[in-house]
């Protein structure tokens, strides 16, 4: 199965300072506020002008740019019967030791973050991004559905950062088992629904799965009691239940990142390396979104691992950067990242570029409403997006 597009995004895009003001004017500041109404007409607003724009140009798959949520993850987890949102969990002591997200806060003069801890056990009662597919399908004619992907926070989200044991009240839950079996099945129902509805491409971003490739973050887990080995094979299999049933024909993929906060502020640097084996051949997901901008992830040989029948999208434009970069670079990486890979499954260069790979930008270009990349404006977000188009149709003639 090749990926549904050659050229991809990863989904957030930057917002309209119209819509900014509304949710400023409205006072949303926090990751899980309900929309008024006012700022739901300014949504709307929003998306069918970015889908506009998507259509004109020519961008898939189209997106909603994650206009409705504050931050990526908001709009699933909060939704779930038996989860509670707690709000402002002291920093670092409601948090795992060394989480490396925490040092980048503490630089910030962030000292506080709301949480989500399930205090009963955890049911799927609706489809919490319904409303969003509903918003960005009924700007399209029913074939053009099949054109848009819709972005998900990972099953690992919550229980990855918060100190060890809280990401569940133990009157809800006895392990750590019992509490993804549960968050697994709401996962699967969400994913059935959506199918259903005419969504055929989801994509799930997790970019705290790499921290297991950092010193930091494992020595943490030591000192917090936990083998990060173990650990890391929990979350494997906690990924696979979610995809456990998924409907035929639903391709869902899994985004890996450094981190993407605002003003081009990274989490971590660190090749695939340390993960990359078991993440390509464990994980059961058909495509891989992988960052690979600049040095900061690494070289390409991690790619070795990549079995037959999986896909890599190569996020080689970065969002961080207002530098447009050279066409003919970014071809040629494309070409070296597709040597490695056919090396390791003893196919040819060719007959992995044509079956196996697509490009993108590293990551979204927003994944925060306030976000976005130092000096990165509209005008250059839509010249990086059609960088990726002409990169791609320029390999894929």
């Amino acid at each position: 199965m090749a990926p549904p597009f050659h050229a991809e995004q990863v989904g957030s895009l930057m917002r309209p300072a119209e819509l900014l003001a509304a949710r400023s004017a409205a006072g949303l500041t926090n990751t899980y506020s309900q929309l008024t109404k006012e700022v739901q007409e300014a949504t709307e607003a929003a998306i069918a002008g970015v889908v506009t724009k998507q259509l004109e140009l020519g961008i898939r798959p189209i997106t909603s740019g994650e206009y409705e949520r504050d931050k990526f993850y908001s709009g699933f987890f909060e939704t779930l019967e038996g989860m509670e949102i707690v709000e402002a969990i002291p920093i670092p002591e409601g948090y795992r030791t060394n989480f490396p997200t925490l040092k980048t806060l503490k630089l910030l003069g962030v000292t506080t973050r709301d949480g989500i801890v399930a205090v009963k056990r955890i049911r799927h009662a609706k489809c919490a991004y319904m409303s969003e597919w509903e918003s960005l399908r009924r700007l399209l004619p029913e074939d053009k559905w099949r054109e848009c992907k819709l972005t998900m926070p990972p099953i690992t989200h919550n229980h990855m950062q918060l100190a060890n044991g809280t990401a569940y009240s133990p009157s809800a839950y006895t392990s750590d088992r019992e509490y993804f079996q549960d968050l697994a099945q709401a996962y699967q129902r969400e994913f059935q629904e959506l199918f259903d509805a005419g969504l055929r491409s989801i994509q799930i971003d997790d970019p705290c799965l790499l921290f297991f490739v950092t010193d930091e973050f494992r020595e943490g887990c030591v000192a917090d009691g936990i083998d990060p080995d173990k650990m890391l094979d929990d979350y494997i299999w906690a990924h696979n239940q979610c995809l456990a049933g998924k409907p035929k024909g639903l391709h869902v993929g899994l985004h890996l990142c450094r981190g993407n906060m605002a003003g081009s502020t990274h989490i971590m640097t660190g090749s695939y390396e340390r993960i990359a084996k078991k993440m390509f051949t464990e994980l059961d997901y058909n495509t891989y979104y992988l960052e690979y901008d600049n040095d900061r992830s690494g070289d390409f040989e991690p790619l070795r691992h990549l079995p037959i029948g999986k896909n890599v999208v190569l996020g080689v434009v970065s969002t961080k950067s207002p530098d447009l970069e050279d066409l003919d670079e970014l071809v040629q990486r494309v070409h070296s990242a597709a040597e490695v890979i056919a090396r390791g499954q003893g196919r040819s260069v060719e007959e992995v570029i044509q079956t196996s790979l697509g490009v993108s930008p590293q990551c979204g270009f927003a994944s925060m409403s306030l976000g976005g990349g130092r000096g990165m404006t509209m005008e250059l977000m839509w010249e990086k997006l059609l960088l990726v188009k002409r990169l791609a149709e320029t390999i894929w003639k």
